[in-house]
C-alpha cells in the first residue's frame, strides 16, 4: 500500500515535494521493521535530501527522518557483528 501511495504521489506532485519525502519515509519505516534494510536505506537518503532542500536542515521533518535513518544504520551495524 505504501509503495502504491508513493507511486501515485510522485505522479501527482513534483519529485522533490515534501509529501513525496513523507511517503518515502513511511515506506522506509515499513521496510526497516520488516528487516528489509537494503531497501529502506536509499528511501531514507532520498527523503532526507528532499526535506533538506525544501524545508531546511533543522526542520522537524528533516530531523525525524534523519533519526529514523540513524536507527537503521545502527541495526545494520549490529547485524554485521
Amino acid at each position: 500500500m505504501y509503495k502504491r501511495s508513493l507511486s501515485l504521489i510522485e505522479q501527482l506532485l513534483q519529485e522533490n515535494h515534501p509529501d513525496v519525502a513523507t511517503s518515502l519515509n513511511n515506506l522506509a519505516e515499513l521496510y526497516k521493521y520488516q528487516g528489509r534494510y537494503a531497501e529502506a536505506e536509499p528511501l531514507y537518503v532520498r527523503a532526507i535530501a528532499i526535506y533538506q532542500e525544501r524545508l531546511g536542515e533543522n526542520h522537524p521533518h528533516t530531523q525525524t527522518v534523519r533519526q529514523n535513518f540513524m536507527i537503521l544504520l545502527s541495526r545494520l551495524s549490529d547485524k554485521e557483528l
